[in-house]
C-alpha cells in the first residue's frame, strides 16, 4: 500500500500540550508506523503569549527526534512546521521569518478559535495568503460557523486555501454533526488532507488507517490516495496542488 503521510501531529516531545517526552514521541511514532504512515510533518503550536520553538529550533528537535527513531529501526521520515494560531501579529511574525512553514514549503497551517466567525477566519486567510504563502486550514470541522455553512468551505477554497480535516472526526469521535459535515466535505471532494492532530498514544494517537480504509471504501481508492499521501508529497516538494 501507499504509505501514508501525516501534515498535523504533535508529537516534537517536550514543546507544547502535545507529547511530553521523548519516550511517549517515539511510542506515537511506533503506532504511526503500524498504520502505514511513513511520513510526518510535527507541528507544534505557535500561539501569542507562548514559548514558542524557533524555526532554528523546529529543525533541530526534528532531527532529533528522527536520529532517535532511526536507532530504534523506525523507518520513518520527519518534517518541522507549525500549528499557527492566527492573531494580529501572524503576518508580521511569518514575514519576519519567526513562524515555521509546513515541511520548510510555502504552505502554513493555520488554525483560529472554534467560535471565531467565518468572516474573520476569510479574512486572516487572505492576510497569510498576502505574504505568498498557501495556507492550509487546520481541522476546518471545529470551526462552528463555517460547520453550518458547506458552501464556506467551497469559497475558501476558491479563495486558494487548502482544508484539512481530522481522522476522528470522520470517524465520529467528536460527535454526529461533525461527522456528517466532515463526511459531506469527503463527499464534494473538498478536501485536502486527513492528519491525525495526534497529542499522545492514548485519546488522540496518530491513529489514521481507520479511516484511510473508510475513505477508500466510500469516496474511492484515488481520492484515498490523494488526501493520505499524493497532496502532502507535493507539500514536501513544495509543489502546487
Amino acid at each position: 500500500m501507499i504509505p501514508s503521510i501525516d501534515i498535523h501531529c504533535h508529537i516534537m516531545p517536550g514543546v507544547d500540550d502535545g507529547s511530553p517526552d521523548m519516550e511517549t514521541s517515539l511510542e506515537m511514532l511506533k503506532t504511526a508506523l503500524s498504520e502505514g504512515t511513513k511520513g510526518m510533518i510535527l507541528t507544534p503550536h505557535h500561539k501569542p503569549m507562548h514559548h514558542n520553538v524557533s524555526p532554528e529550533h523546529n529543525i533541530e528537535y526534528t532531527e532529533e527526534l528522527m536520529e532517535r527513531a532511526h536507532e530504534k529501526g523506525m523507518k520513518v521520515q520527519l518534517f518541522p512546521g507549525n500549528e499557527i494560531y492566527y492573531c494580529d501579529n501572524t503576518v508580521r511574525e511569518i514575514e519576519q521569518g519567526r513562524i515555521s512553514s509546513l515541511a520548510d514549503s510555502r504552505y502554513m497551517l493555520v488554525e483560529f478559535h472554534p467560535t471565531d466567525m467565518y468572516k474573520s477566519i476569510h479574512n486572516a486567510l487572505y492576510a497569510v495568503a498576502s505574504t505568498g504563502y498557501m495556507p492550509v486550514l487546520a481541522h476546518v470541522e471545529r470551526y462552528a460557523d463555517i460547520a453550518k455553512h458547506i458552501k464556506y468551505v467551497d469559497e475558501l477554497i476558491d479563495m486558494g486555501v487548502y482544508i484539512q480535516v481530522n481522522a476522528n472526526s470522520v470517524m465520529g469521535k467528536y460527535g454526529l454533526g461533525i461527522r456528517h459535515f466532515t463526511r459531506e466535505l469527503l463527499k464534494e471532494k473538498m478536501v485536502h488532507f486527513i492528519a491525525t492532530d495526534a497529542h499522545d498514544n492514548k485519546g488522540r494517537a496518530p491513529h489514521l488507517l481507520s479511516c484511510r480504509d473508510f475513505v477508500e471504501s466510500r469516496y474511492g481508492e484515488d481520492y484515498a490516495i490523494r488526501i493520505f499521501h499524493d497532496n502532502a508529497m507535493k507539500i514536501l516538494r513544495d509543489e502546487i496542488i
